[in-house]
């Protein structure tokens, strides 16, 4: 097939036929859907008109230090035997579990639920070089503490 002439009305050749198509232009603002293909996380970016960044995180209750990119929080029930803590002894019942990386060491730290004061679980800091592993640290510190038939 060959190329046609786009005519106008009078059989006569429409301006836009000479024109070469507009060049088409990125659309403007974040380009990803929160990942890239490499598989890597991309930089937060502004999500205009909305009042926050994407993959922003929030702070965390009075109390603690403030939630960073490298916590992870569950819900759990304690055990029996609670779950001890450096501040106040044992803490039983509902509690919320989080795993904190910060300067090359994983800390975990329980808060009653919905409460204000966070405190550090006795002997839950370790070194942990590779931030890729804190998801797997985690999920073994809840299969640990989540006791909720006892």
């Amino acid at each position: 097939m060959g190329e046609q002439t786009v005519t106008g009305p009078d059989a006569t050749p429409s301006p836009e036929a000479d024109a070469a198509p507009a060049p088409q232009s990125a659309p403007a603002g974040p380009a990803s859907a929160g990942m890239t293909a490499d598989g890597r996380q991309p930089a937060p970016a502004d999500v205009a008109g909305a009042g926050m960044t994407a993959d922003a995180v929030p702070g965390a209750p009075a109390g603690g230090a403030p939630a960073g990119p490298a916590d992870r929080t569950t819900d759990i029930t304690a055990g029996p035997g609670g779950v001890m803590t450096d501040e106040v002894g044992v803490v039983t019942g509902e509690l919320t579990l989080r795993t904190e990386h910060a300067d090359g060491r994983v800390t975990l730290r329980v808060q009653y639920k919905d409460a204000d004061e966070w405190y550090a679980v006795t002997g839950g800091s370790a070194p942990l070089a590779d931030p890729a592993a804190l998801d797997t640290v985690h999920t073994i510190a809840v299969g640990l503490l989540n006791r909720p038939e006892g």
